[in-house]
């Protein structure tokens, strides 16, 4: 099937096509347009257009189409979960559960935005001399916000940033990953249906390579709110020049367990946490960090769990899917090389078939190997055993990532102080690292992001306050 791109109201195609394959098995699902620069210009032309029409609206006028949009997507969960699941190798009933978690986003955007207003500030606070003096603030658009989204979660993390910048009076410039733009498109078409206002909304498909720094450079462009590696969110930093930036990227998150935790629950959510949708999250726990005198028994409960966890086709509901394609197994695979080479023990059977990797954990890892600091962004988990909590603390803090940690342990005023010293945007006390509710602020330090997300505190990001000063 051709797929098309909403520019102005209108699906449209592109002379060029770009062939999306299935990670599954390589079965071709459909085709996007491959979009020119010249095409770009256009869908940003017509999304600054629209812009004035659309900031002028008030926030309930706005909020009809969010309302709208949500339930077309919770209507069509299914079908969208069913491609969905083609394109990333995601769990059927998982994919499914996105779009339903992805219209709850949207419906909750809708009434935050309704409830961000403005203030008055009295000068006389400050001094007697401004006494009569009033500042009206209020929260204005930004503009045009591109919309770069991961294919990890191609509806639920493209609709996080559109729905927030759409109720805060923005229009919205949407590209989706390639792998997943077909799920990204799919997102679009509800809020057509619903009855956006053309170049409310626009979408563009196509080569990072031909297009991707183009975007990021656009005059047309007021914000940029970004989902993927680190890499490319440093590129984007050195590009955006002036513009404000909401990124959000890697991170290597890491699980603390203390000598008094409980053992088989922090076994069971650290598998959850690492091996969900086969590690391929930001905030999957990617390394474990055990204090010597458990960390024997911890390895034999982190190994039993692994063992239970089911590995194929994600429309069986496999725990463990095809990863997104060979360049990332690739990826995994040099990373389990470099670790067997350097002494590390797998507890379970390193096996790997093209894109599909067998569940893996591997004790007795040093901070020599590669795979106790990269990102695997798959099915493997690294254990570190530490002399004491301090030491877990100073490795964690050394990444370069700052993310998310888990902290196990039955003392709070211990986890309480472990989290005050961890260099992170959020720590888990006794749970898995996890995006969690997504009215929950949601942030990277260092190289994991720039800004604060989470769908009241993005509607802040992509909103800017405008101070009216009167005299009376």
């Amino acid at each position: 099937m051709k797929y098309q791109n909403l520019v102005n109201g209108e699906w449209v195609h592109s002379a060029k096509e770009i062939t999306v394959y299935s990670p599954i098995n390589n079965e071709e699902i459909g085709t996007i347009p491959s979009m020119s620069k010249e095409e770009v210009d256009i869908a940003m032309e017509t999304g600054k257009k629209a812009l004035e029409s659309w900031r002028n609206l008030s926030a309930v006028e706005r909020a009809r189409y969010l309302y709208k949009a949500a339930d077309i997507l919770e209507r069509d969960k299914e079908i969208i979960g069913e491609i969905l699941t083609k394109e990333v190798a995601k769990g059927y009933k998982s994919a499914v559960g996105e779009v339903v978690r992805t219209a709850d986003l949207i419906r909750y955007s809708a009434e935050e935005g309704l409830r961000t207003v403005g203030e008055i500030v009295e000068g006389g606070s400050f001094e007697a001399a401004s006494n009569r003096k009033v500042a009206m603030v209020r929260r204005e658009p930004v503009g045009l916000v591109l919309a770069i989204a991961p294919f990890n979660y191609p509806v639920n993390l493209s609709a996080s940033k559109i729905a927030p910048a759409l109720i805060g009076g923005n229009v919205v410039l949407f590209k989706p990953p390639t792998q997943g733009a077909i799920s990204g498109l799919m997102l679009a078409k509800a809020f057509k249906e619903a009855g956006i206002p053309a170049g409310v909304l626009n979408t563009v498909t196509g080569k990072g390579s031909e297009i991707g720094d183009y975007l990021i450079e656009h005059k047309a462009v007021d914000f940029i709110n970004f989902t993927g590696s680190t890499k490319t969110g440093k590129r984007i930093g050195e590009l955006a020049g002036m513009k404000p930036i909401l990124l959000e990227l890697g991170g290597k998150d890491g699980a603390i367990v203390a000598e008094d935790a409980n053992l088989e629950k922090a076994a069971k959510d650290i598998v959850s946490g690492a091996f969900s949708y086969s590690g391929q999250r930001c905030t999957a726990i990617k390394r474990v960090l055990v204090v010597e005198e458990v960390a024997d028994e911890l390895a034999r409960l982190i190994k039993e769990n692994v063992s239970k966890l089911t590995v194929g086709n994600p429309f069986d509901n496999a725990d463990i899917t095809p990863l997104i394609d060979l360049k990332a197994a690739d990826f995994i695979e040099g990373l389990m090389e470099d670790a067997l080479a350097k002494g590390a023990i797998p507890l379970n059977p390193v096996k790997m078939e093209e894109n599909l990797l067998w569940p893996v954990v591997f004790d007795n890892v040093t901070l020599d190997m590669q795979i106790a600091w990269e990102e695997p962004f798959g099915p493997v988990l690294p254990i570190i055993r530490v002399k004491d909590l301090d030491e877990a603390v100073k490795i964690c803090n050394e990444s370069e990532y700052g993310l998310q940690s888990s902290v196990f342990t039955k003392d709070y005023q211990k986890a309480f102080d472990i989290a005050s010293r961890l260099e992170v945007g959020t720590v888990h006390i006794n749970n898995k690292t996890q995006r969690g509710p997504d009215n929950f602020p949601f942030l990277g330090i260092k190289g994991s992001g720039v800004g604060v997300q989470g769908i009241k505190y993005s509607i802040e990001s992509m909103t800017k306050i405008k101070s009216i000063v009167f005299d009376y």
